[in-house]
């Protein structure tokens, strides 16, 4: 007897960021102004690695589709992409990937993100990737990825696979009147709140989320600590967050991302696939970095 391999595991493509976190401030830094932060960390993130790292914690098989640097800071992080759990076959090293750095600066509430990109955002492994018998669903980190590679969404569905994307904000392409069209053929769109406003230009989240719900399949606005909104069709649901201890916000969007896709590829109700993106996003903000086994901190 044949064993058919099982379609379970998420592919997550974007770039690997190089988190610098900085918690514990008591406001963001103005120019000509220094603020102290109470810690910092040096962590991996973005959201395609953040994502990951949280699909494999909920156990469910997740790969990279990325690009990794081979400079000083990347070579000091890759044991945190290691040990990550992360299937790393299609990790490409490349010289001009990285350092991608990401200073992070969290507050009591929220955060604030400066980065520098380096290299290509799909490696040319893609391909292989997209044509892995194990692959069930290919999860877009940021919209810039998109951009860069118009045809992902389209070859990921000729392969059978189901796409959601993360928009990410960028100040470049979060307004531009073509990202809707851009996303076309997208089965699970997972902006934030401001996302889903600055794209729709609706600062009424029940508004925006009737605007993207013709355009998508299923739509998940996450609401920080309010929780996060759902809707697909004429079906809108809500799930409030609960009440927990906030150390670092950083990446919690994309832990709510895989707690979604996660119960989503379980076959769970729309209810269910909510409260697992509010549920792993959550447990997210209760400890430093975005990934479930953060270092620890260091004392500044």
């Amino acid at each position: 007897m044949i064993l058919k391999t099982p379609r379970d595991a998420v592919i997550s493509v974007g770039r690997i960021y190089c988190d610098l976190v900085f918690a514990g401030l008591s406001g963001m830094p103005q120019m000509g102004r220094e603020v102290f932060a109470n810690s910092m960390d040096p962590v991996l993130g973005g959201g395609a690695f953040i994502a990951a790292a949280h699909l494999v914690h909920l156990e469910r098989p997740a790969a990279l589709l990325a690009s990794y640097g081979t400079d000083p800071l990347s070579l000091a992080l890759e044991p945190q992409l290691e040990t990550s759990g992360i299937d790393l076959r299609f990790l490409e090293r490349r010289a001009d990937a990285g350092p991608q750095v990401t200073v992070v600066m969290t507050g009591a509430q929220d955060r604030a993100f400066l980065s520098c990109r380096a290299g290509p955002s799909v490696p040319s492994r893609s391909g292989d990737a997209l044509a892995w018998d194990r692959a069930a669903l290919l999860h877009i980190a940021e919209y810039a990825t998109l951009a860069e590679q118009p045809d992902l969404v389209s070859r990921a569905k000729s392969g059978g696979l189901t796409v959601a994307l993360d928009p990410s904000w960028d100040d470049t392409l979060i307004s531009k009147p073509g990202l809707l069209d851009g996303c076309a053929g997208v089965d699970i769109f997972l902006p934030n709140a401001q996302e889903a406003a600055a794209i729709t230009g609706k600062d009424d989240l029940s508004q925006a989320l009737d605007v993207l719900a013709e355009h998508f399949p299923i739509v998940a606005i996450k609401c920080g600590g309010d929780g996060g909104l759902l809707g697909a069709g004429k079906t809108r649901l809500s799930a409030k967050a609960p009440k927990v201890r906030v150390r670092d916000t950083t990446g919690a969007g994309d832990a709510f991302n895989a707690g979604l896709l996660n119960a989503y590829l379980a076959g769970l109700d729309l209810d269910a696939c909510l409260e697992g993106g509010v549920s792993a996003g959550s447990m997210s903000v209760q400890s430093i970095g975005g990934a479930p086994r953060p270092t620890p901190s260091v004392a500044v």
